[in-house]
Order: structure tokens, then sequence, then C-alpha cells
């Protein structure tokens, strides 16, 4: 009786084994794509799954996005000048199925694409644009990278270009023509200081000039000011009518 019970025993154990090897949990974040006999079934979300032993097998994806810095490229921008430029990638899965399915290797598939794709994105634009338009070489940047991989189960949250590193020359070029900037700046600004003020004073002058009174008081404005700063030197102001009765004058005499 003894040998046939371990007859039993070990085909009850076998398949007690293979029961719990057929059950699968996957996490919030998880999906399992199924293959039955070869062919893909319905991915099983979070939670529990079951299987069917030896027919049945599941691969596992990560649906949260997924952080990747790209490698330092070496590249020259479409006026000629060689830089390298590294950025940062933000990408998820959004169809386990065609992420399993469609590609090899997801994740490195991705990150070959975004390589290739900022090089050519740089290789497109001009020094000026990589200093000044961040911004506009992102979402171009993300747009093809969109395309690209969108094939395949996956979308692209965000890329950033991060470092950009230019020659030492074009550097000291670039210095000296943001020093020029700001001296034709400087230049500008009180250049147009100067002409408003030299546009005030014209205006003043006017306006003093067309009253005989105004002219007076300014005169004896002009005297308390020297009077107050203790000069000792005397200046006599004459009016202006004194001077023009005078000249007068002189003129019926010759």
């Amino acid at each position: 009786m003894m040998p046939t019970l371990s007859v039993l025993v070990v085909p009850l154990f076998l398949l007690l084994v293979a029961a719990l090897k057929s059950f699968g949990i996957n996490q919030e974040y998880e999906r399992a794509v199924v293959f039955r006999l070869g062919r893909v079934k319905e991915p099983k979300g979070p939670g529990w799954y079951w299987l069917i032993p030896v027919v049945d097998r599941a691969v596992k994806v990560d649906m949260r996005t997924i952080t990747l810095a790209l490698d330092t490229q070496e590249t020259v921008t479409r006026d000629g000048v060689a830089v390298r430029v590294n950025a940062v990638l933000w990408f998820r899965a959004t169809n386990p199925t065609r992420v399993i399915t469609v590609v090899e290797a997801w994740q490195r598939a991705v990150l070959q694409a975004a390589e290739t794709g900022l090089r050519d994105t740089i290789g497109q634009a001009d020094l000026d644009q990589l200093l000044k338009d961040r911004v506009v070489i992102n979402e171009r940047l993300m747009g093809m990278l969109a395309k690209a991989v969108e094939q395949w189960g996956v979308a692209v949250d965000a890329v950033e270009l991060k470092d950009l590193d230019i020659p030492e020359n074009m550097q000291r070029a670039i210095a000296r023509e943001a020093e020029a900037i700001r001296e034709k700046r400087a230049r500008i600004i009180k250049a147009e200081g100067e002409n408003e003020a030299a546009a005030k004073l014209a205006e003043a002058a006017a306006m003093i000039g067309s009253s005989a009174g105004a002219l007076e008081l300014r005169r004896l404005q002009t005297l308390s000011e020297i009077g107050a700063e203790h000069n000792s030197t005397v200046i006599a102001m004459l009016p202006v009518e004194l001077l023009e009765a005078a000249k007068a004058l002189a003129v019926r005499r010759d």
C-alpha cells in the first residue's frame, strides 16, 4: 500500500506546483501580454490572473513613465558649427500588446530613435537657434520622435536638450558679439537722453524768450545763485530794454 501512496503523492505534488505557477499577479502599473500556443491574447490588467499550464506564457510590461538620459552626440549645425549635445527623454508604453509584438527590446529601440532624432534636429538648426530657441528645438525633436515611436505603442511625454558644448573660439566670438550689442545699446540710450534734453532746453529757451518778464526773472535768479556761492566776482546784468535804448540812441547820433 505504501508504494501505491507514494506513486499518487508525486503526481499530486507536481500538479499543485503547476497550479501555483499558473497564477500571476500584476502591480497597478503592470500589464501582462498573454500568448496562448503562440497567439497573443488580451493583456491582463492589475491584480491576479490565471494561466493554462504549458499552454499560456505571459510577458509583463511596465506602464510607468521612463526617464532616459541620451548619450552625448557630436554633430554639425546647419551653419557648419561642430557641437556636442545631449538630452533627457520621458516616455511610456501605451499599448502593451504592440510594445511586445511589434518591436524587440522596445526601450532600447526608443533610445536609438531618440539619439538619431537628436542628431537630425541639431543638423537642421543654426547655432543661434540652439542658443536662443531651446523650446522650439525641443518641440521639433519631440514631434519627430513621437511620430517614429507611435507605431510601437509608445508615447513621448517630453524631451529636452540638457547640455550644449561649442568650440572655445565660438564662445569667444559670442562673448564679443554680446559685448558689442551692450555697448551699442548704451550709446543709443545716451544719444536718446541727450536728444531729449536738447529738446527740453530748446523748448524752455523759446518759452523764456517769448516773455520779457520771464527773461528778467531768469536773470534775477541767476544773480541770486551766484551770490549764494560766495563768489568775489561781481556781475552786473542790465535789462534788455536799457541795452536796446542805448543802441537806438547811438544810431541816432551817427
